[in-house]
């Protein structure tokens, strides 16, 4: 099978007027017009697409020219939303390769849009009825002047736009949240601007202490530390070093900076 660089095709209407739709011929579609497959989803097939943070896929997201239309496409999804109108693919384009490279599934929930990110998950919103599902946009389309998005078969039924093959909509982009910092921080026990106080005290410290010991030298004060720890871990032992002769001792977050030069000391 050879691969064109994007999904040319007719953009899916109803069953009432597929037969009064103009397709474009392509050589990889045995049907000139599209349809609708001859079971209904199942239950299974049904279920929203779950969004899970995806490296950008390594086709389909180049800037494109159809039909003497330039397409750009988004760097980012970040913020998306955007009313306009829905349509559907099913039959035609089913098992052929989607602008990304993957296969199209017309019973998995996914979607073409012209200048989103491939793959990027959305909320598509059935604006007449309030339905919702969330699809994974894996290919280009549709290239229509008032489509906004074209549709998984599935997707479309969830939608409950099967009957009239286009529906007006509101996509919105799901946004992941950055990962959770896990800061970790120090414990410091004591300061001085004489060095050789706090090896000696450092030396003084409880045997089950000396593993989370060390020391660190800020201009001309030297500081002595436990750490660097989780957060959790840090105030059970403040609490800890507080009770145990050290009643002046506080938890310092460490920096970014700072964390970067500990595990790369670490590792060395």
């Amino acid at each position: 099978m050879t691969k064109a660089p994007f999904r040319l095709g007719a953009l899916v209407m109803s069953l009432a007027v597929l037969q009064g739709c103009t397709s474009q011929p392509s050589g990889r579609y045995q049907q000139a017009h599209d349809s609708a497959p001859t079971r209904m989803p199942t239950m299974a097939e049904l279920q929203n697409a779950t969004p899970i943070q995806e490296p950008l896929s390594r086709q389909g997201n180049q800037d494109y020219q159809i039909n003497g239309i330039f397409y750009d496409v988004m760097d980012s999804a970040k913020g998306y939303s955007q009313t306009g109108t829905a349509s559907w693919y099913g039959n035609k384009f089913h098992g052929h390769l989607t602008s990304n490279g993957e296969y199209y599934d017309m019973y998995s929930m996914t979607a073409a849009h012209t200048r989103l990110p491939l793959p990027t998950y959305v909320r598509v919103t059935n604006l007449d009825n309030q339905k919702k599902v969330i699809v994974r946009v894996n290919d280009r389309g549709p290239f229509h002047p008032d489509r906004l998005i074209d549709l998984s078969f599935a997707a479309a039924y969830k939608l409950d736009m099967i009957g009239n093959g286009t529906a007006p909509v509101k996509v919105e982009a799901i946004e992941f949240l950055s990962p959770a910092i896990e800061h970790r921080y120090y414990v410091q026990l004591f300061a001085s601007e004489d060095a050789d106080k706090i090896a000696q005290l450092r030396e003084q410290l409880p045997e089950s202490w000396q593993s989370h010991a060390t020391t660190e030298t800020n201009a001309s004060l030297h500081k002595l530390l436990l750490g660097p720890l989780p957060q959790v871990e840090a105030n059970k032992w403040l609490q800890q070093v507080r009770a145990e002769g050290f009643p002046n001792a506080f938890r310092v977050k460490i920096t970014a900076n700072e964390a970067e030069a500990t595990d790369s000391n670490n590792q060395n």
